[in-house]
């Protein structure tokens, strides 16, 4: 993958999308780095979306200018939380993580105008990767809670010489009161 392709839900880039059209009177810079996501992004469907790939709510693990690495959970917006928790998408660096796979850099200017390099790290915690496995664990037990409706029985014809007889006389529907 490119450094300069980015991968969103069908949900992450609806938000996108909308935080391009209600940016107005806002950074410049920020408008720009949210085209920049639009444009270049691979949009896919939340089942499809790989696990090491920063998403809205994600916890991820990210380095800015090479120095030690931060913690923090990608958010839409402001986020009622413990301060240092959250790095909203309407922040530079929450803006720049979102739709990154682990290992992917980015480079963008912050609201001062610097240019920032960030590294994505880790993705911890990513929701869409969390609901596929609860709906694989969930199936697994649905799975073994059901009993086979067939038991095969090996040889279990043999020395039985009587047929077995219809005692409806050849019709078995039961008709409509049995439902």
């Amino acid at each position: 993958m490119s450094n300069d392709t980015y991968i969103l839900t069908t949900k992450d880039f609806s938000i996108l999308e909308a935080l391009c059209d209600n940016w107005q009177g806002r950074n410049d810079r920020l408008v720009a780095l949210c085209r920049r996501k639009i444009q270049k992004a691979i949009v896919v469907f939340r089942d499809d979306l790989p696990g090491d790939v920063a998403s809205v709510n994600s916890r991820v693990r990210f380095r800015a200018h090479a120095v030690e690495s931060d913690i923090r959970v990608i958010s839409t917006g402001q986020a009622t939380g413990p301060v240092g928790l959250f790095l909203p998408i309407t922040t530079p660096r929450g803006l720049a993580l979102l739709g990154l796979r682990a290992g992917q850099k980015i480079e963008f200017e912050n609201t001062n105008g610097v240019a920032e390099t960030m590294l994505l790290e880790a993705v911890e915690y990513q929701p869409e990767a969390s609901r596929r496995e609860r709906q694989m664990i969930g199936q697994e037990v649905v799975t073994s809670l059901q009993r086979p409706n067939l038991r095969l029985v090996s040889g279990g014809k043999d020395g039985c010489h009587s047929q077995l007889i219809d005692a409806s006389g050849g019709f078995d529907d039961p008709g409509p009161s049995a439902a």
